[in-house]
């Protein structure tokens, strides 16, 4: 099988002492695609300096809605710059977070809008975040309507009438460990069922949502785990885990316009 983590925070700190090691782990795992994402300046940054030192790696720039509140225009600007990498073949992770709440949600909206204005000027797919937003960032992309505007909905944790909606509007769907966590992720396993195959990624989130069984033994996630999403997803939709992986494959590249 070759796998592809579309999502994974490869710049984490808490891979400075055995990156090496973590992507050699991805390899034997055959994971043989990564995308390492952008949430802010500092982060878009290292994920393209380190997509430019790795064949296998590639790279997003963006601001995450958490980190809404320091974003301004010389920002995206700066993002738009290294957004010329080959490398970088989306923007994000942008979106609205209305959870936790670390940045005000005027300027959540505001700097989101910007970025979807940037990314369409810039023909790239969009990353999206969204959590707790009650149709909001939904509201919003109906009312910033871009031209063939292409995107994920990463980790998607949504209802069933928001799926139907991101499907109508032919994004794909990021689905993370959390699909392996027994009570977690029971709801999300069934609505997997029903997303057609052409719209699935898979990812981990790396170094965040450690799946079962790997999170009973490490709190560190990486891309070698993205194995066990793919092999729940087959499950729960049943189907072989092989062609199901070879779709995947098919649908990130489709998306990020990777040739691999």
């Amino acid at each position: 099988m070759k796998l592809f983590d579309s999502h994974c925070h490869l710049d984490d700190r808490s891979f400075e002492p055995d990156f090496e090691a973590v992507i050699q782990r991805a390899r034997a795992a055959q994971v043989l695609g990564m995308l390492a994402v952008g949430i802010d300046r500092d982060t878009s940054e290292r994920a393209v300096a380190l997509a430019k030192e790795h064949t296998d790696i590639f790279a997003s720039v963006g601001v995450h809605p958490h980190d809404a509140q320091s974003c301004s225009e010389e920002t995206l600007a700066h993002l738009e710059r290294l957004a010329s990498d080959p490398k970088v073949v989306a923007w994000g992770e942008t979106g609205l977070d209305f959870n936790r709440m670390y940045s005000p949600k005027k300027d959540q909206e505001r700097w989101f809008i910007r970025q979807l204005e940037i990314a369409d000027t810039l023909d790239l797919p969009l990353i999206f975040h969204e959590r707790d937003s009650r149709g909001r960032l939904l509201d919003i992309l109906k009312n910033t309507p871009g031209h063939r505007r292409s995107a994920v909905i990463h980790c998607f944790s949504g209802t069933e009438t928001e799926l139907a909606q991101y499907l109508d509007m032919g994004f794909y769907i990021g689905i993370t460990g959390v699909v392996t966590i027994a009570k977690r992720g029971e709801r999300l396993r069934r609505m997997v069922r029903f997303i057609p195959a052409d719209r699935l990624l898979i990812e981990t989130d790396a170094p965040y949502l450690t799946p079962s069984p790997q999170r009973n033994q490490y709190r560190r996630n990486e891309p070698a785990f993205v194995r066990e999403v793919l092999l729940t997803l087959a499950k729960e939709r049943m189907e072989s885990p092989q062609v199901l992986a070879e779709q995947i494959w098919t649908n990130t590249g489709a998306l990020f316009h990777i040739n691999a």
